[in-house]
């Protein structure tokens, strides 16, 4: 096996020798093969000229086996000073992170899925320490809005040639209860799915983003047809009644593979504002039209008959319309229910590197 980087426990000492075994090419999967390939091509850097990395790992990571991670914490030592640590708890990312930033990291690398990353951007927030990613998770949005690839070998290749051009930027970062987000964060529906797919890791895993749309199906059919859970959104001076309501404060939702899907327009990573929709009410009849507008990219969504699209805006509250609690989500993770959900957004909070 590939050298074990530390866990938290311990100390973390930078990631710089070469053991033999790490060339000698035996591999359990196309993944490793490739990145002993590129670390063999590797030509390293003094270590003067290399900035201090923290690589935040999520061993439970669903797409990255223990190998392949630790080969890749491995190839980044050719370009940065990497120490590792195995995040152990949940909001554990966080305090690594925030650490990180007092202890003078060049760069914070999550390493994970949106969850591992959000949890880094939450304590990185207003720092000024670059966060980046790598994809190990389910969906990677937020790799994938920076421009950084969702295929592992190739995110380990963009993230070396970041090392010779280093050229941070600020993003914005959303804001819901105290919770900050990257990309996006929603109350109903998508909440329940996310919850739902969570509860089974194994077939999340497996399956994909497969997974999250039979989801999304079942949850529909069950639980938004029929008494769903109902709501006010007091946005930009009016007040809507809806079932869910999605937030957005990034170009894309999610994606579908490398497929982008797009529901609120127009927000970006540095728009300022918000953007997002509303679905006023379940129906078996429309669903079809809004996966096919959604995932497949044809038609807009907010212009859907059941949607109500708004943009623009620096904040929104979302309230349950008889009491009932409602789920909550941010960046694909969910955080529970609440019976009131205040949205606002934080410009330039995260600095961010890709």
């Amino acid at each position: 096996m590939c050298p074990k980087y530390s866990d938290a426990s311990g100390a973390t000492p930078a990631v710089t020798e070469h053991p033999a075994w790490c060339s000698r090419g035996v591999s359990d999967s196309p993944g490793e093969t490739a990145v002993e390939r590129m670390l063999a091509t590797l030509a390293p850097i003094g270590e003067a000229d290399k900035r201090r990395a923290l690589v935040i790992v999520n061993p439970f990571a669903t797409t990255v086996s223990d190998r392949l991670r630790n080969l890749v914490v491995y190839a980044l030592a050719a370009r940065y000073q990497v120490e590792a640590v195995e995040t152990q708890f949940r909001g554990h990312a966080t305090e690594l992170s925030r650490q990180a930033a007092r202890d003078g990291y060049g760069v914070v690398i999550a390493f994970g899925g949106d969850g591992t990353v959000n949890e880094s951007a939450n304590g990185l927030a207003n720092s000024g320490t670059p966060l980046t990613c790598l994809p190990g998770g389910s969906a990677n949005v937020f790799c994938k809005l920076l421009g950084i690839p969702g295929e592992i070998v190739d995110a380990t290749e963009h993230l070396l040639r970041v090392a010779d051009h280093f050229a941070p930027r600020q993003v914005d970062l959303g804001a819901v209860e105290g919770r900050r987000y990257t990309f996006s964060a929603g109350v109903g529906m998508d909440a329940d799915v996310v919850r739902g797919v969570d509860a089974r890791p194994r077939l999340k895993a497996r399956f994909g983003p497969y997974f999250f749309l039979g989801a999304a199906f079942t949850t529909f059919a069950r639980r938004y047809v029929i008494r769903p859970p109902r709501m006010f959104v007091e946005v930009g001076g009016q007040t809507l009644v809806g079932v869910t309501t999605i937030v957005q404060n990034a170009e894309h939702y999610t994606y579908f593979h490398d497929r982008p899907v797009d529901l609120a327009e127009g927000a970006s990573l540095d728009s300022g504002t918000l953007s997002g929709v509303v679905l006023r009410r379940g129906s078996l009849l429309g669903a079809p039209s809004l996966l096919v507008r959604g995932v497949f990219g044809r038609g807009r969504v907010a212009g859907h008959r059941l949607v109500t699209g708004f943009e623009g805006v620096s904040s929104l509250t979302v309230s349950s319309a008889t009491g009932r609690p409602l789920p909550l989500q941010v960046d694909g993770d969910y955080i529970g229910e609440v019976t009131e959900a205040r949205f606002s957004i934080e410009r330039r909070a995260l600095t961010v590197v890709a």
